[in-house]
């Protein structure tokens, strides 16, 4: 197995036991799973530190998710492609969410140099954002395609939030779309 192969087979092995336990996931666990020596874990990775920064960005990674949405079929209607890449997106948010949660929640404090490489929007949500705007290219809209999908991320997003105020319930993608695409006045409604 090359190096790379080996790396990322750790990380897709520790990405399910961190969402589990968090930073107190043992390297023990991780080379369990992994299906190695607890050592091999050592020779990729200097430190748990290390391994717990690679997650994190593991979990930021969306090449998947960009690669689903790209394969969408154009010749869908708009509806379609959108519920498709809401979808997707929405497994994306909870796989980074799960992970930053179980981390803090077990009270993981990364260090300032790798605290300044997680701020700002990841750059696999700007990559997603851009091929969701893609999907918007043959649309009569009222504003630019970017925009559009901007606007299509902040529907996910806050679709996903719990808890806290933020009620208990979320919609499934298809009735997101239609919320966005067709507002969430019934026809026929009062003016405003």
């Amino acid at each position: 197995m090359s190096p790379e192969d080996r790396r990322e087979a750790i990380l897709q092995a520790t990405l399910p036991l961190v969402v589990k336990a968090g930073a107190n996931v043992t390297t023990s666990q991780i080379a369990a799973a992994a299906g190695i020596a607890e050592g091999t874990v050592f020779r990729v990775f200097k430190d748990k530190a290390e391994l717990l920064n690679a997650v994190i960005q593991r979990a930021l990674l969306a090449d998947d998710e960009v690669a689903r949405i790209e394969a969408v079929p154009t010749d869908l209607p708009i509806e379609q492609r959108l519920v498709e890449a809401t979808g997707t997106v929405t497994g994306y948010l909870d796989r980074m969410w799960s992970v930053m949660g179980a981390l803090r929640e077990s009270g993981y404090q990364p260090s300032q140099e790798d605290h300044e490489k997680h701020k700002g929007p990841p750059e696999g949500m700007l990559r997603v954002s851009n091929a969701i705007a893609e999907l918007f290219a043959d649309a009569d809209l009222r504003t630019s395609p970017e925009h559009a999908a901007r606007l299509l991320l902040g529907f996910v997003f806050t679709n996903r939030l719990q808890g806290k105020g933020f009620g208990e319930t979320t919609v499934e993608p298809a009735q997101l779309v239609e919320l966005f695409l067709h507002g969430a006045l019934k026809s026929g409604g009062a003016d405003v």
